[in-house]
Order: C-alpha cells, then structure tokens, then sequence
C-alpha cells in the first residue's frame, strides 16, 4: 500500500509561491468588487428613481407632457407652449422636488431612530415624534396666529425634539426591551399625545388645520411654499456623515464612552436631526406615515446593516417610494386626487405588519 503525497497538497503555499499571491490578491480583491458592484446597483436604483420623477412630474390633469409640448412646438404654438412651460415652473417641478426631499429625508430619518432605541421597528410617526410635531404647531397658531413659517417650524421642532426625548425616556424605563414592547409604547405614546392636540384643536375651532398637518399631501405645493424642504437635504447629509457614530451610540452608553465617544452629545445630535426633519415635513406637507420604518428595513434586508453604505440606498429608495405612491395617488381617481399619506399609510402599514409578524417568527 502506497502512502498518499499529502505534503504536496497540503501546503501549496510554500511550494507555488505564485499561487500565494494569487489568493492574496483575489482576497483583497473582492471588497473592491463588492463596493463596485453595490456603487452600480446603488446607480441603477438612481436612474429608476430618476425616471420615476420624470413620470411623476408629466403627471396631472392639464395635459403638460414632453408630446404636447412638442406639438405645440412643432405647429408654432409658443403661447401653449410657454404655457406649459410655466405650469412645469410653478406646479409640477416643484411638486416632484418636495416628493424627492420629503421621501429621501423621511426615510434616513426613521434609520436615525431606528439606530438611536436600538429597536428596527421605530419611526418618528410611531414614537410620538411627529404627533409632538403637530402640538407645536397647534401652541404656535393658538399663541401667534400670523407668525412666519420659520417660526412655525422653530415651535415644531422644539415640541419634536421634547417628545423624541420623553420616547427614549420611557424606553429606558421599560425592564424588559422586547422587541415587539418598543414599538406599541411609541405608538400609545404618540396616541396620547395626539387625544391632547385633538382635544385642543376641537376647543379652539382648529380641526381642520389639524386635519392638514395629520395627513401628507402634495396638491398644495407650489414654487414659493416647497423652498423650506431644502433644509431636510442638508440634515440628511449630516445624518450620513454623522452615520458612525449613530451606529456605536446604538451599541449603548457604556460601550459608546469606552470609545471616547461622548454619548449624550451623539443621541442630542440624532434627536435634533429627526425633530427638524420631521418638524420641517409636517409644516410643509404634513404627516407621511410608516415611511421610516418600512425603507430602512427593506433596505437591512436587501443590503445588510453597515449603515455607511445603507444610508445612500434609505435615501434613495425613501424618494422611490414615495414617488411611486404619489403617482398612484394621482392615478387611481384620475381626474381626483388621493392624499399620498393615504396611499403611503396603507402600503406601509401593510409592510409593518409583515415585518413584526417576520420579528415574532424569529
């Protein structure tokens, strides 16, 4: 009986020294070609997303499309034609514009938070954030009817920032961090808070202005009342920038501080960028609900949990998604127009419910 060659074969490396460096290099290799291949699929989600704009904005009751205004070119129609041109100006740029920044800033908005409780099931308009939001806005059109919207916004944010705290405050109180636990308190919480607006609202003769802020929608805005949306493209930017450090803060105040990462100043900087994100929304179109919830966790299943690469794909995804419901919005009662907080809380409730239902299987 012959005895098998195992030295050649069990170490090839010190006999083919070529091969060695062969494997290292296709080791190092290969995060380069994770990082090209998720840069190519992160660009073709882009160009989707930009598609769905393209569509989104030739959408709508004039007939306003690049036909028609090709025709009227064409027949030497200039008077239709710039028409035209000023409808894109004044409605439907802007209305496109203010669906990509609300959709976008929303969307890293719920990562923020979700990184900050620790918990994957927590949004702004299920931990009492946006509900905060709305009360500022009641106090500041009780107290200073005709005050400037950047004040508005200044009063929602205030009341934003103070009921993302007492959430977090309560969170630590709970014994036992369940999963399923965490979510249904931010939502008793944000209900509470909501039963007290409401209440005062009625008082006051301000339901109907309650009713605005409640429920998302696009119809009202032209150039001149979108401009403040802008900002939440500024905090987004931040929010990635910030992202590691949103991601040790998650890990807890002990491991946090062992890094020499100052802990309450990273969870104040989290919470101001979720108020102000939310506060600005809310003032500007209102409530779209379950969208920071639903993208992020799309996004953790699809790419994985490194938030520095997960932000840009949150963003994106977040103005797809809504793009998306604003156009069947727009659509399905065609000439009419659905609130696309409507569309966007069916979906997404919907979508939170498979995912709590995945969380408990688990």
């Amino acid at each position: 009986m012959t005895t098998p060659p195992t030295t050649a074969t069990a170490c090839p490396g010190p006999a083919d020294p070529s091969s060695a460096g062969s494997s290292a290099g296709s080791t190092s290799a290969d995060p380069r070609a994770a990082a090209a291949r998720n840069a190519r699929r992160l660009a073709a989600a882009g160009v989707a997303v930009l598609l769905l704009a393209v569509v989104s904005t030739f959408v709508g009751v004039l007939d306003v499309t690049p036909w028609s205004l090709w025709h009227q070119l064409a027949t030497g129609d200039l008077e239709g034609f710039w028409s035209s041109v000023e409808v894109l100006a004044v409605s439907r740029f802007p209305r496109t514009a203010s669906v990509v920044l609300a959709g976008l800033a929303l969307a890293v908005a719920g990562l923020i938070m979700q990184l900050m409780a620790r918990n994957k099931f927590v949004e702004p308009s299920t931990v009492g954030t946006v509900e905060s939001a709305q009360a500022g806005l009641l106090v500041v059109t009780l107290l200073l009817p005709a005050a400037p919207l950047m004040v508005k916004m200044g009063f929602a944010s205030v009341f934003a920032v103070a009921g993302t705290g007492l959430f977090l405050l309560v969170l630590q109180r709970i014994p036992l961090r369940n999963t399923l636990l965490v979510p249904l308190v931010g939502i008793m919480l944000g209900n509470v808070i909501s039963s007290v607006t409401t209440f005062f609202a009625y008082r006051f003769d301000l339901l109907q202005s309650l009713n605005a802020w409640m429920l998302g929608d696009f119809s009202g805005v032209i150039r001149g009342r979108y401009e403040l949306l802008w900002i939440v493209l500024a905090l987004t930017v931040v929010g990635y920038v910030a992202a590691d450090r949103f991601t040790v803060a998650g890990m807890g105040q002990e491991f946090t501080t062992n890094l020499g990462i100052d802990y309450r100043r990273v969870m104040v900087l989290g919470m101001t960028l979720v108020a102000l994100i939310s506060a600005v929304v809310v003032v500007t179109i209102g409530s779209v609900p379950f969208l920071g919830l639903v993208v992020p966790n799309l996004v953790s299943m699809l790419v994985g949990d490194n938030v520095r690469r997960t932000v840009p794909w949150v963003a994106v995804l977040g103005a797809g998604f809504v793009l998306a419901c604003d156009i069947i919005a727009r659509v399905i009662r065609y000439p009419y127009e659905i609130p696309v907080g409507t569309i966007v809380a069916v979906v997404g409730g919907v979508l939170f419910l498979a995912l709590l239902l995945r969380g408990r299987h688990r």
